[in-house]
């Protein structure tokens, strides 16, 4: 079994800011990229960042100089440090991780079960 636990989410004023992490646990052999996506009401589930096991980001336009991802590979956890927040930053976002659970599995995804993001204007 591998679980992916959400925390962080909250209300928040805009111009906030808020910081999210996904802990990744059990059986678990090796993790590649990390992420985090987000979903609004009425909406599709968008990218929002996502890192590699070796640090490299990328980033959703909308996040861009606002959003930061980061990892603790020792702790297989990532996180999502978000300031400058604004109302359509609302959703609930989720954590993902490509992973394998053993050497000779293929990687899968898993996904957390969401943190709500709430920005008031």
């Amino acid at each position: 079994q591998v679980q992916l636990v959400e925390s962080g989410g909250g209300l928040v004023q805009a111009g906030g800011s808020l910081r999210l992490s996904c802990a990744a646990s059990g059986s678990i052999f090796s993790i590649n990229t990390m992420g985090w996506y987000r979903q609004a009401p009425g909406k599709q589930r968008e990218l929002v960042a996502t890192i590699t096991s070796g640090g490299r980001t990328a980033y959703a336009d909308s996040a861009k100089g606002r959003f930061t991802i980061t990892r603790d590979n020792a702790k297989n956890t990532v996180y999502l440090q978000m300031n400058s927040l604004k109302p359509e930053d609302t959703a609930i976002y989720y954590c993902n991780a490509n992973l394998q659970r053993t050497p000779t599995w293929a990687p899968y995804d898993y996904w957390g079960q969401g943190t709500q993001v709430t920005v008031s204007s």
